[in-house]
């Protein structure tokens, strides 16, 4: 039988010989590695506080402490290293805090893992993991979204203009939708997709615009072949779900149908001229 603790008497031992431990090392305070006997010491603290009644009131003040710390963590130590940075510097800070991150959550979730046997799902709460993550997700996209989607549509429209970019930052970068989401397109569609087929909407109809103004209906076939065999290469290399096949859909209207009469009008006085 397990000698009960209550919350009281294991949180301090607990944010002392875990929590703090995991946050200097990943901060680079101070790192030590955890013997096996600190981590049974570790776990048997939480199981004590848990096993007596596993859906008590001592396991829900546990599993809101374990969501306060990310929420402290992250307002104290993620978000002001962001804040101030703009474009590639933005992503790769978000990049390097979403690394530790995971790694916080990873040995976190290993150490409270008996919250999850019974409470969690008896309580249709999230998982450790998935209350570490949505905590990462409503304080740093809550306020940052718009500067992280839009530094990451900014890499991609120069890439379009044929500089090139670092796509690693722009895959990693978009991928934490979806890792936020456990592989739902939930966020990715609507903190990120919505504004992918807007910016890919404006970049192409202004360049419909200019190519068919300067150029021979010949070239801006050809512009288009090319537009066309780069957005697949570059939906397969960083997009998810639907937008694979919604940005090939929105570059054939912006560049062909938009422009149907014209085209054909182009061609005609081409083919006349022949």
């Amino acid at each position: 039988m397990a000698a009960a603790v209550t919350f009281e008497e294991a949180w301090p031992f607990l944010q002392e010989e875990a929590i703090n431990r995991i946050i200097d090392g990943l901060e680079g305070v101070q790192n030590r590695h955890f013997s096996s006997e600190e981590y049974m010491r570790i776990y048997t603290t939480v199981y004590n506080v848990c096993e007596p009644n596993p859906f008590g009131p001592e396991v829900q003040k546990l599993y809101e402490h374990y969501k306060k710390t990310f929420e402290d963590y992250i307002s104290s130590k993620v978000l002001p290293s962001l804040r101030g940075k703009q474009n590639e510097q933005v992503l790769q800070e978000l990049l390097r805090r979403w690394k530790i991150h995971k790694t916080m959550t990873y040995w976190l979730s290993r150490f409270f893992h008996y919250i999850d046997r019974y409470f969690t799902e008896r309580k249709n709460l999230p998982s450790l993991v998935e209350t570490a993550n949505l905590a990462f997700y409503h304080l740093v996209y809550g306020e940052m979204n718009d500067q992280v989607r839009d530094a990451v549509l900014s890499l991609i429209d120069r890439e379009r203009e044929g500089e090139e970019i670092d796509e690693g930052i722009v895959r990693e970068a978009i991928n934490i939708y979806v890792e936020i989401g456990d592989g739902s397109p939930k966020y990715y569609v609507r903190d990120f997709e919505k504004g992918m087929m807007k910016a890919t909407t404006a970049f192409y109809s202004r360049k419909a615009l200019d190519w068919i103004t300067n150029h021979t209906y010949q070239d801006y076939m050809l512009k288009v072949k090319e537009c066309l065999n780069q957005e697949k290469r570059r939906v397969s290399d960083y997009l998810k779900f639907s937008s694979k096949y919604n940005v090939i859909e929105i570059v054939q209207h912006e560049l062909l149908v938009v422009h149907t009469s014209k085209l054909e009008e182009k061609k005609r006085v081409q083919d006349a001229a022949a």
